[in-house]
């Protein structure tokens, strides 16, 4: 079973990308809103997915098959279509992982991981050029103004010229950024944006400043721009979905440094016996985030009081959480932090497994959250070594 839905996925992908990804879809109009506008619905997040053959080949199938019966409005993937090392960035990666999303009945969303393009250059993934596989997505997932997906949602993109696309000398040339997209759904505004793990692309193996500092800026311009179009269509909530995880307090130290929830940037390091420092306390560590936490700080607190939402993945820990402060250590409590479940390979097929969000525009929170176990994928347990 397992190695026959593998196949057709695979000839799924070669006839999308045939078609082109980003067409409107032949057969089947645009995914059109419930006659009331404002009526509840329910939609799909997921991510960090799949990190290995069983992953793609069976739990996957699982996975898809597990929305597919939920009869969503849509779906997004916030993120890393595959391990971060030993995997190769070849365009064999995207076009599978194209064939994933178009098997979703719902319009499928999507914003890139840094395995998916910053880590590419790491020689265990071939050693590519991050931002020509960046570019090369761009192409394959982004190529016109709809989602992946059976049905497709209609989104508006980030078109201005603002990030840096692929050149083999540098200055960069500026692109659009087409992986940056919004949408109204339900009375909420929905928003993709390009921020990565691995420091946002200011670690890792070839850090680049240059490329950072120009997607950095259209992130934060098509965060206000949204936050503006929220605000005039009249939106009940923002929900941001990106994919690294850019720490948010000095209780969340995972793959990224503690932060000072007041000023957002990076906590001195915890200082142990013989002078010797906590493991991931190293501040000598480039941040690629502070900026823009504060921009989403900022953005949060002008909304009135509406709920905000920022979800990501990366660091492949469910959570719900509150961890934004403003600067005077008040915490934000219409500010939400949701990171999707994600891979443990170790345990096979068992985290493949996605977040349903219950949407209510007319409720005062707007979103309930409800993990969904994916039955077909859950391990056999055990108690005893």
């Amino acid at each position: 079973m397992a190695r026959g839905t593998a196949v057709a996925f695979l000839l799924l992908a070669a006839v999308t990308l045939a078609a082109g990804a980003n067409s409107p879809p032949a057969r089947r109009p645009p995914a059109r809103r419930p006659d009331d506008a404002m009526a509840p619905y329910t939609i799909g997040l997921w991510g960090d997915l799949p990190y290995s053959v069983d992953q793609a080949t069976i739990g996957m199938p699982h996975l898809i098959a597990d929305m597919n019966a939920a009869k969503l409005a849509f779906t997004v993937m916030d993120g890393d279509l595959k391990q971060g090392s030993n995997s190769p960035c070849d365009d064999g990666l995207y076009n599978r992982s194209l064939a994933y999303f178009n098997a979703l009945d719902a319009p499928a969303a999507f914003t890139p991981g840094d395995n998916d393009w910053v880590d590419c250059d790491r020689a265990n993934n071939g050693g590519y050029n991050s931002l020509e596989r960046l570019d090369y997505e761009r192409k394959v997932f982004f190529s016109g103004p709809y989602t992946l997906g059976k049905t497709k949602l209609k989104q508006e993109v980030q078109m201005d010229a603002l990030c840096p696309g692929y050149s083999a000398t540098k200055p960069y040339p500026l692109v659009p950024c087409v992986e940056n997209r919004r949408w109204m759904y339900g009375g909420v505004m929905y928003m993709t944006v390009n921020v990565q793990g691995s420091c946002n692309n200011l670690c890792d193996t070839n850090p680049d400043p240059e490329e950072y500092a120009g997607r950095n800026a259209a992130n934060i311009a098509w965060l206000n721009s949204t936050f503006a179009a929220a605000k005039q269509g009249g939106a009940v909530a923002v929900m941001i979905i990106s994919q690294g995880n850019p720490g948010w307090d000095g209780a969340d130290g995972t793959r990224t440094l503690r932060r000072d929830p007041k000023t957002l940037g990076f906590l001195p390091p915890r200082v142990g016996a013989n002078n010797t420092s906590t493991c991931g306390d190293d501040t000598s560590s480039a941040d690629g985030f502070q900026s823009w936490l504060l921009a989403v700080r900022a953005a949060t607190i002008g909304f009135g009081g509406k709920p905000v939402v920022y979800v990501h993945g990366d660091s492949h820990y469910f959570r719900v959480d509150k961890p934004l402060q403003d600067k005077n250590g008040a915490r934000v409590q219409y500010f939400t932090r949701v990171e999707t479940p994600g891979d443990n390979a170790q345990t096979g097929n068992n985290d493949v497994t996605w977040l349903k969000v219950h949407v209510d525009p007319r409720s005062r929170e707007v979103f309930a959250y409800s993990p969904q176990v994916v039955v077909a994928n859950v391990a056999n347990y055990t108690n005893h070594h």
